[in-house]
């Protein structure tokens, strides 16, 4: 049984190359940003020979945009690992400038092995850092 995992906070650098003829960012680049977010949530709290025999392909991204961001707008996802299961994991992000939300995504994520490039499950090790006990 799996506990609620920690939010975790990740940056956003508006650059340029996001900005389209409308003046706001595509909506391809919150795909680029859902993508590193989640990355940078497993390679920082996962350990790092997991890290290492391990790589994240995304399966699937669900998007709801509610508002444009704009160049040089401070940007921040908020990740949040909802479940892992076998080989996917499953993760809920919400892209914010300040309190506004930008987008809401849904993504189901697979596990390969680095070798094999395989569908490959976590060990229970590596998922309960993800999913901290509460301290009842």
């Amino acid at each position: 049984m799996q506990g609620t995992a920690l939010p975790y906070q990740f940056q956003i650098d508006v650059a340029r190359e996001d900005i389209d003829f409308m003046g706001h960012v595509n909506n391809a680049s919150y795909l680029k940003w859902v993508q590193e977010a989640v990355i940078s949530h497993w390679r920082g709290l996962a350990p790092p020979d997991a890290v290492a025999g391990h790589l994240w392909v995304a399966l699937k991204h669900e998007i709801t945009y509610r508002r444009p961001a704009f160049l040089d707008d401070d940007v921040v996802a908020t990740v949040l690992l909802e479940k892992v299961q076998g080989a996917r994991a499953f993760y809920g992000t919400v892209i914010k400038r300040g309190t506004e939300v930008l987008a809401e995504v849904k993504s189901s994520w697979c596990c390969l092995d680095a070798e094999t490039l395989r569908p490959a499950r976590l060990t229970q090790n590596v998922i309960e850092r993800f999913f901290p006990k509460s301290d009842d």
